[in-house]
């Protein structure tokens, strides 16, 4: 399956920004989805995911209550709702997708990834 990740973004701190990640085929259904963040200089991050049903999401520490991740089957496509964002926030956001049954939060889980989309959040 590919992924193509939009949505980023320059935004002024505080600010909002909702990504989106389409994929090419209805395996998507039956995917984990997941979002990483890599900033320069730093390893790449564990942001949220989100199971196949959409009935169980996990996030990463720097992001709970600031961050959803949500996702229309129907459409294909997961999305990234980022609000209250701070500088630090500032990366290149990644998509990608894992088998059931795999955990989530490990980035060697995900077998796709889409070529990331820029948020930049300006202090």
């Amino acid at each position: 399956v590919q992924l193509q990740a939009s949505g980023g973004g320059l935004v002024p701190a505080g600010g909002s920004l909702k990504l989106s990640c389409v994929a090419s085929d209805d395996t998507f259904s039956t995917l984990v989805m997941g979002w990483f963040r890599q900033a320069p200089g730093m390893e790449r991050e564990f942001v949220a995911a989100i199971s196949w049903s959409g009935g169980s999401t996990y996030y990463g520490n720097l992001v709970r209550g600031r961050f959803t991740i949500s996702r229309d089957n129907a459409k294909r496509t997961v999305y990234l709702q980022m609000n209250g964002l701070k500088p630090e926030d500032t990366a290149v956001y990644s998509c990608a997708a894992a088998p059931i049954g795999t955990q989530p939060l490990l980035d060697s889980t995900y077998k796709y990834w889409g070529q990331g989309t820029q948020v930049t959040v300006s202090s």
